[in-house]
């Protein structure tokens, strides 16, 4: 856990154990402190222009959750998932396509008419509750930031495969990952225009659809997500409208979506209709019970049921089918290293199963909370192959040869062997 998150999780327990505390008399001076935690911004671009609503067409799955005409050759794991294609990426550019954009929805996109839709905002941490239509939004400032959402869950089926063990949930290989340049208003100017607090801590995003945290869909609620009021004011923290200089799709948030580069997929909620800011921690079971690493490394701290889950770590994946199978010759082999904390620096590639490590080239660009291509020459003989990439980020973290187990299968940030046939 990197300090930020050590000062962001110590300073809501502290916080939470004052408010259980209260009633006897213990002092609110002692418990109350102010997070801060810094996220460093990195925005691209610059002022976008106001783009029409997208109208919501396409064709449906089976299940009926995700509403964009399929790619050939994605990968779908049941309803409202769609996994990218890590072979179709040889050789395409930094961005993922919109139609190539791997898809999570817990339900069917929401229908979105732009004369009724509202963005609500209020709590105790803002002067003033109000609304703002998407005709508003879409016309005030706004950036560009590239980067990139990942499920938490990404790389999922690993831990299955290490640990001989089966767990709930979507199965992901490392595709439920895509950059984009998305485009939007900071959150903090929203949250400035509602008269925001000094006292504000903790900030709310909700989305409109409706999930049950348990098996038997009892209990729905609203998804949603909590921020440190000091993520929610970073720079590079939007309330995102479009997505590769394209109104934002359906499946990726119609009409608005928040984007908190670097943290898990969670994070970035789509649909969103409501923005709660409050001068008290906020606690919703989404985070305390889903957005946590739960095992024997994880120790449990009131109200959360695990370990907190903020930012992502570090992961590599091969432009190639899973498993691949190549005649003997020549190739150059293609790859993308990320990290949600960072800019990745070193890319090592094996090409014997760990024995022998070389540096691949990194290519350019190179952005912060988004990824790196990087190629590597390759000649091989007919045989049996297991190719590993490791990447480092800008601040030492690397990927590992071994991840501590969790319940969840999340944050899988191990080494993982490719498997390749030559023949």
């Amino acid at each position: 856990m990197t300090n930020d998150q050590e000062h962001y999780l110590q300073g809501r327990v502290q916080e939470y154990i004052w408010q259980k505390s209260a009633d006897a008399g213990i002092s609110r001076q002692r418990f109350l402190q102010i997070l801060g935690t810094m996220v460093s911004a990195t925005a691209i671009g610059g002022v976008a222009k106001p783009a029409p609503a997208y109208s919501q067409t396409g064709v449906k799955t089976k299940q009926n959750k995700i509403l964009k005409p399929l790619p050939p050759g994605y990968i779908s794991h049941g309803q409202g998932t769609l996994e990218m294609n890590w072979e179709a990426m040889y050789g395409r550019g930094y961005i993922v396509p919109n139609d190539w954009f791997y898809v999570h929805n817990r339900s069917t996109p929401p229908a979105f008419d732009p004369s009724t839709w509202r963005l609500h905002i209020e709590g105790t941490g803002v002067s003033t509750s109000c609304k703002f239509t998407y005709d508003e939004i879409i016309a005030m400032p706004s950036i560009s930031v590239t980067c990139a959402i990942e499920c938490a869950a990404n790389g999922r089926r690993f831990f299955e495969e290490a640990y001989n063990t089966p767990l709930s949930g979507t199965r992901w290989r490392l595709g439920a990952i895509g950059v984009a340049e998305w485009t939007g208003v900071p959150l903090g100017l929203l949250l400035e225009r509602a008269g925001l607090k000094s006292t504000a801590k903790d900030v709310l995003v909700e989305g409109a659809d409706l999930d049950s945290l348990d098996s038997k869909a009892t209990n729905k609620s609203k998804f949603n997500t909590v921020v440190p009021i000091s993520k929610a004011l970073a720079d590079n923290s939007l309330i995102a409208y479009a997505m590769n200089g394209e109104p934002l799709p359906p499946d990726h948030g119609q009409p608005c979506r928040a984007l908190f580069p670097g943290w898990g997929g969670n994070a970035n909620v789509k649909w969103i209709e409501r923005i709660e800011v409050s001068e008290m921690p906020i606690y919703t079971p989404w985070v305390t019970e889903q957005m946590v690493l739960i095992g024997a490394d994880y120790p449990a701290i009131t109200p959360y049921k695990g370990k907190l889950i903020t930012y992502q770590n570090v992961k590599s994946a091969f432009e190639l089918a899973w498993p691949a199978t190549l005649s003997a010759g020549s190739y150059l082999l293609r790859g993308r290293s990320w990290s949600g904390k960072g800019k990745i620096v070193r890319v090592e590639v094996s090409l014997d199963g760990g024995k022998t490590w070389q540096f691949a080239r990194l290519r350019e660009p190179n952005f912060p909370f988004a990824w790196v291509r990087w190629d590597i020459e390759w000649n091989p003989v007919p045989g049996e192959y297991f190719l590993q990439a490791r990447a480092t980020d800008n601040l030492g973290n690397t990927q590992s040869t071994t991840v501590p187990w969790n319940d969840g299968g999340l944050l899988y940030g191990g080494v993982v062997s490719h498997p390749v046939t030559v023949t």
